[in-house]
C-alpha cells in the first residue's frame, strides 16, 4: 500500500462515518443555529481530541503484533464483518429514517468544546466503529508506516470532520435545511455501498 492508495481508502471507508447524523451531529446543528461556523469549528477540536487518543491508544496496543500472520487475519475478518453490518444498518437507516433537526433546548450546554467531547466520547457507536472497523485502518497504518502512518491516516480522516461540521454549523445559523434531503440520502446510501464492498474486500486479502 502506498501513501495514496492509504490516503484513498482512508477518505473512503471513514466518510460515512464522518457524515452520518448522530448526537454530535445534531448538538452542532442546534448549537450552530447561534453560533454559527465558529462553533461547529470548537465541536470538531473537542470531537478530535478524543478521537486522536483513541487512535493512539489502539495504535500502541497493536504495534508489537503488526507482523502477526494471525493477527492480520483476525482483524481482517472482525473488520470486513463489522464494515457490511454496519453498511447494511446504514442503508436501512437511510432509506428508512427521517432527520429531523432537533429543538435548540436539546444542547445542554453552551460550551461547544465540552460538547464535541461528550458527544464523541459517550457515543457507543464511535467506540464500537473504532474498535471494529477502524482498528483495520490502524493496523494497515502501523504495516505501512509505523506510528507516523497511523498519523497520516488520521489526518487523511479528521479534515472531513472539520469541514462537515463547520460546514452544518454555518448552514444551521444560515437557516439553510441540511437535513433529509434526497441528495444527502442517496450520498449517504452509496458510502454504505461502498462500505460493503470494503468489507467484502477486507474478508478476502485476510486469507491472501
Amino acid at each position: 500500500m502506498d501513501v495514496l492508495s492509504l490516503i484513498v481508502t482512508v477518505v473512503v471507508v471513514t466518510a460515512s462515518g464522518a457524515l452520518a447524523p448522530g448526537p454530535l451531529f445534531f448538538a452542532v446543528v442546534a448549537h450552530g443555529a447561534k453560533s454559527g461556523a465558529r462553533g461547529g469549528l470548537i465541536f470538531s477540536v473537542g470531537h478530535a481530541v478524543i478521537e486522536f487518543s483513541l487512535v493512539m491508544l489502539l495504535a500502541l496496543g497493536l504495534l508489537s503484533f503488526v507482523t502477526e500472520p494471525a493477527v492480520k487475519i483476525v482483524i481482517g475478518v472482525v473488520g470486513g464483518t463489522a464494515l457490511l453490518v454496519f453498511g447494511v444498518l446504514q442503508i436501512r437507516e437511510t432509506l428508512t429514517s427521517r432527520y429531523n433537526q432537533p429543538s435548540e433546548g436539546a444542547v445542554l450546554s453552551k460550551n461547544p468544546l465540552l460538547l464535541g467531547f461528550l458527544f464523541t466520547g459517550l457515543n457507543p457507536y464511535f467506540i464500537i466503529w473504532w474498535l471494529f472497523v477502524g482498528v483495520k485502518l490502524v493496523f494497515d497504518s502501523l504495516a505501512f508506516a509505523s506510528l507516523p502512518g497511523v498519523v497520516l491516516m488520521y489526518v487523511a480522516h479528521v479534515w472531513m470532520d472539520y469541514v462537515w461540521l463547520t460546514a452544518v454549523a454555518y448552514l444551521a445559523k444560515k437557516g439553510t435545511n441540511i437535513v433529509g434531503s434526497r441528495g444527502y440520502r442517496t450520498l449517504m446510501t452509496a458510502f454504505a455501498v461502498i462500505l460493503v464492498c470494503f468489507g467484502l474486500y477486507y474478508l478476502a486479502s485476510s486469507f491472501l
